[in-house]
């Protein structure tokens, strides 16, 4: 047997039947698509010896409709709600407490950020040390802290599991309208609690969808297909008559942004996320028959931690690599004013995802749970 094939059916053979492989395609799709918009529209710009972040949404609004693709980020939360809910159910029923269930949980979450955090203390010291200007290793190191919000909020929502299970979304939701009206209401900037309000109830809606989801709500196609087009209609007409940016993502320098903190836009765009996600689920289990297509996902799903905490650093490492030929590169150390400049983009991502493999390789052990230590016994 092929030793391609071979790796194929061990991953196969090792999945168990009750598998939900139709939800494991949806958190790998979400993953993949943060990382592949991360990847388009971020720009490491060399500027006078000094790196500096911006994006190609600045100055190509045209870019605008790629943010409701690859803005996946709902799609996380609602999977996430789901296998928390259903794991947090069969805990209790086998006997166990919520701090038992939780805590394992955490800790997955917790390990591979230490080791993120201490290889790049490590490397900005040896920037620094180097003679690295401090803008540049301060941009550098914002860049792959700045997604690290995402964990912090999906570390809150688990440990309010057993309450996401029996709130309704639609009471986030609300919350995250009074938000808005508050803060739109405000001449000077809101207070920082409005915000956080808006941060937690903002990410609550799916995640209390996906444990919804879980309990068997909403119940048939019709439902779903109310969430993708109510969604995505309510969306639309908040971007078009309500004064919310068409970008799903934030823009450096702009005015408003959907994301800090979510806007109602932005959670109603995910309803509708939620929606196609619920109705993709089936169509995919059945796809996923296919132990080709289940391997890849499978993989995803290993490392979806380690894949989203290291995607910024392995597109730093390629950017680090090419500034060595002592000239600006295209699609890389150059401002993205140009649709040359997303074509050169692309073109570089298949070195992106190479070093992402390797990143992977890397430190993937650190998300994993740890064997237990056997304990040494004495002869005789």
């Amino acid at each position: 047997m092929p030793p391609a094939r071979g790796f194929v059916r061990r991953i196969a053979d090792a999945t168990p039947a009750d598998r939900d492989r139709g939800v494991d395609a949806l958190r790998a799709l979400a993953i993949l698509g943060v990382v592949l918009g991360h990847w388009l529209v971020t720009a490491v710009v060399a500027d006078s010896g000094t790196l500096r972040v911006t994006s190609p949404l600045k100055q190509l609004p045209e870019l605008t409709p790629l943010t409701w693709l690859l803005q996946t980020l709902a799609v996380f939360f609602l999977v996430a709600g789901r296998v928390s809910t259903q794991g947090y159910v069969r805990a209790r029923a086998a006997g166990g407490t919520y701090p038992q269930w939780l805590g394992p949980r955490l800790a997955r979450l917790s390990r591979p950020v230490v080791v993120v955090a201490a290889v790049w203390a490590v490397a900005a010291v040896a920037m620094l040390a180097a003679g690295a200007d401090q803008d540049t290793v301060w941009a550098l190191v914002k860049l792959v802290w700045s997604p690290l919000w995402f964990l912090l909020v999906l570390a809150l929502l688990t440990a309010l599991t057993p309450l996401a299970a029996r709130l309704s979304p639609w009471w986030p939701l609300v919350a995250v309208a009074l938000g808005d009206l508050v803060r739109k209401g405000l001449d000077d900037p809101a207070p920082g609690w409005v915000e956080g309000v808006n941060v937690i109830c903002g990410w609550l809606v799916p995640y209390c969808l996906g444990a919804a989801w879980a309990q068997g709500r909403p119940r048939g196609r019709a439902a779903r297909w109310g969430l993708l087009a109510g969604g995505a209609v309510v969306a639309a007409g908040l971007v078009a008559w309500g004064g919310y940016p068409a970008a799903m993502v934030g823009v450096p320098g702009a005015a408003v942004s959907n994301l800090a903190p979510p806007s109602l836009a932005a959670v109603a765009f995910g309803l509708a996320q939620c929606g196609a996600a619920m109705l993709l689920a089936g169509p995919l289990r059945r796809a996923l028959r296919r132990p080709r297509l289940w391997a890849g996902v499978a993989l995803v799903n290993v490392g979806a931690m380690t894949i989203f905490l290291w995607h910024q650093t392995a597109m730093i490492a390629v950017t680090a690599v090419a500034l060595t030929s002592g000239t600006a590169v295209t699609g890389l150390h150059t401002v993205p004013d140009g649709f040359g400049w997303v074509a050169w983009r692309v073109a570089w991502l298949p070195a992106f995802a190479a070093a992402l493999a390797v990143c992977v390789l890397a430190f993937h052990a650190y998300e994993r749970r740890r064997p237990p230590r056997r304990r040494r016994t004495r002869p005789g």
